[in-house]
């Protein structure tokens, strides 16, 4: 398969995240925190999941064939966005100063990168909601941390033209001096996924429109990637001293303290085994007290980037069913001092559960199915010369999103990543649209046919 298709990539993490996990739980005898009271035996519990996901599975592979189906007008014409060169220096200026400057005026309310560090560590040790420090920044977060991938835009339509910016020591450059970038403009919020994400992104840009990147060269990068997501670790821990006393302790010693495992990092970043498996067992006993929550946190995630000044009572979110299910019915009240409330990622699957119970837990890979088909038609159908193929490796990115989070996760992932680089393309780009040589003066609009040439390989040096 193609590097960077989307069947592909849900099969590769998808063994981890359905197979590997749930055994590698086990095998260590690694859980959730605690303070949760646990199921006498967890592996009844990850073995009726298993029967969900599996069921859930074989209808995603159904329903991906009807997403990759294309409609019939399709076939009578090829679309292909170019760039619209008037419009794309002055537009790609504009918004790198917007975004730069918010940045900037960001670092400058909390007073200082330091004193934004300390925020954003602070926070992420935070259980409680109405304590985090970003609050209501989420519409400011879309244009502020968007400068590194506008840049790496920027620099595949530039680099097209010049073949010596394509050559593997400038690409691997390109991509260290986007990771410090990344850093800058959001990554020291504490969010490894928001600079995980984007590196893929990133790396996306320059395999479809600059240079293929090899398995080899991918298999290198997800070694760097793993060990950068356990350093990080300690960052979200600890902020900087953190990773300091990382690396100045013993390994073991630090993660002792900082709770930051490998093992964590596997099983809680990268699978949902035994999240979800407490959940299906908390709802599955006798005297379960839970009540489903009928839609409410899909609806409550409708409202996450809408401003507390336009809308200042937001539904309850998922923290509340989450709550509930795992420490019973009415434990859920933020406002109480000292009271703990939920702050998990539930999944596609868990999150299904919350709402509506176990049964319907196979419907909802319908969803992942239709989508993941719909990138993958996109992939097979777009021109190696179209300007949205810059957009592609977040899209193929938001297939696994869809999979391993919630649905506020998934509307904050569209938002705040990929908001604004979308509506950018949408205004510089313009489009080209191509009809085979059979097709009648009727069929085309204003009686214009045009004969579509054979464009795929990558643009060559003249």
């Amino acid at each position: 398969m193609e590097i960077f298709d989307p069947v592909g990539i849900i099969g590769l993490l998808g063994f981890h995240f359905f197979f590997l996990a749930p055994l590698l739980h086990i095998r260590w005898d690694a859980w959730i925190e605690p303070w949760y009271t646990p199921p006498p035996d967890w592996r009844p519990w990850l073995g009726y999941m298993a029967i969900l996901n599996f069921m859930g599975l074989c209808i995603y592979r159904l329903s991906r064939s009807f997403g990759n189906t294309p409609a019939k007008h399709q076939s009578k014409r090829k679309i292909i966005w170019t760039v619209n060169q008037k419009r794309f220096l002055p537009f790609l200026t504009i918004a790198l100063l917007l975004s730069a400057t918010l940045q900037v005026l960001t670092y400058q309310k909390f007073g200082g990168v330091m004193s934004y560090i300390n925020a954003a560590t602070s926070t992420s040790l935070s259980t409680d909601p109405d304590s985090i420090q970003f609050q209501g920044m989420g519409v400011i977060f879309i244009v502020s941390e968007s400068f590194p991938i506008l840049a790496m835009m920027g620099f595949a339509v530039f680099a097209q033209k010049y073949k010596r910016l394509r050559t593997l020591p400038v690409l691997i450059g390109v991509l260290i001096v986007f990771l410090v970038l990344q850093m800058f403009f959001g990554g020291l919020r504490g969010s490894r996924s928001n600079t995980i994400w984007a590196l893929f992104w990133g790396l996306g840009i320059i395999h479809f429109w600059l240079r293929s990147v090899t398995k080899k060269e991918i298999t290198c990068g997800l070694v760097f990637l793993m060990f950068f997501m356990y350093i990080y670790g300690f960052y979200k821990g600890g902020g900087i001293e953190g990773v300091q006393k990382a690396l100045q302790e013993d390994s073991s010693a630090a993660e002792e303290k900082s709770g930051r495992t490998w093992k964590g990092m596997l099983l809680g970043d990268l699978g949902r085994s035994d999240v979800q498996a407490f959940v299906l067992y908390r709802m599955m006993r006798a005297n379960s007290d839970y009540q489903y929550a009928w839609g409410r946190t899909y609806f409550a995630a409708t409202t996450i980037m809408i401003p507390g000044a336009i809308l200042p009572n937001k539904p309850p979110n998922k923290s509340m069913e989450g709550t509930n299910v795992m420490s019973g019915m009415g434990s859920y009240n933020p406002q109480e001092p000292g009271k703990w409330v939920a702050s998990k990622v539930y999944g596609l699957a868990g999150e299904v559960m919350l709402n509506f119970g176990p049964l319907p837990v196979p419907l909802a890979f319908i969803v992942l199915g239709l989508i993941v088909g719909r990138v993958k038609r996109c992939l097979v159908t777009w021109d190696s010369t179209d300007i949205r193929l810059l957009l592609l490796p977040m899209m193929v990115n938001f297939c696994f999103v869809v999979l391993v989070s919630d649905f506020d996760n998934d509307i904050f992932f569209l938002f705040k990543n990929a908001g604004f680089p979308i509506l950018l393309i949408c205004i510089i780009h313009k489009k080209i649209v191509f009809y085979p040589p059979n097709t009648s003066l009727q069929e085309s609009p204003k009686n214009q046919v045009f004969f579509a040439p054979t464009i795929s390989e990558k643009p060559k040096d003249s």
